[in-house]
């Protein structure tokens, strides 16, 4: 049995791989609306996607839940382009809390679809699969860790553009938005299921 420090490893280089650019990608586009003065705000929204992976890792890691891998490489790109839209629609409407509150909802529905898509990688470490406990904990704080510094960086690059060069905070988000709207609706169609 490996110890907890391992696992916390394997989920950080997972989630610092670039190997993983659908990931970070999602993590873009959910952070593209946000300035670092929102930094609580976004650490509670990247742990509500953390929790809803790691319900999913942990059910999929079970065998409770099993879902064909084409249709999680499908629907993970559909998730980032969904954010992304969201980003673009919600920025000109609504009461703040109640953007906040929805934005927490799709985080943690949209981290139930990426879980699915960590858990084959997952299941491949495991060389037990009748301890689970200590290899799913490792796993998320890892992958919590990494999460947190690339969220890091995406907030630390918005407060360049916003602040330092003057960029317009709507601006930024349809450009970010937009950006990761267009990458997503290639992996789309690259993974298609009809």
């Amino acid at each position: 049995m490996n110890s907890l420090s391992f696992y916390i490893k394997l989920g950080f280089e997972h989630i610092s791989d670039f190997a993983g650019y659908d990931h970070m990608l999602f993590l873009v586009a959910l952070c593209a609306i946000y300035r670092i003065e929102q930094w609580r705000s976004v650490l509670i929204l990247v742990t509500a996607f953390t929790i809803g992976h790691s319900v999913t890792l942990v059910l999929s890691s079970l065998d409770v839940l099993v879902i064909q891998s084409n249709i999680i490489e499908f629907l993970i790109p559909v998730t980032i382009f969904l954010t992304a839209l969201n980003n673009v629609i919600s920025s000109n409407s609504g009461e703040k809390r109640s953007k906040m509150n929805k934005n927490y909802v799709m985080a943690l529905f949209f981290g139930f679809i990426h879980g699915m898509g960590f858990s084959n990688y997952f299941k491949a470490l495991l060389m037990d699969s009748s301890s689970v406990t200590l290899p799913l904990l490792g796993f998320n704080i890892g992958i919590e860790l990494g999460q947190i510094i690339v969220v890091f960086f995406i907030i630390s690059l918005s407060y360049l553009f916003l602040n330092k060069l003057n960029l317009r905070h709507r601006d930024w988000n349809v450009f970010v938005s937009g950006a990761a709207a267009g990458i997503s609706l290639v992996f789309i169609l690259e993974n298609k299921i009809w």
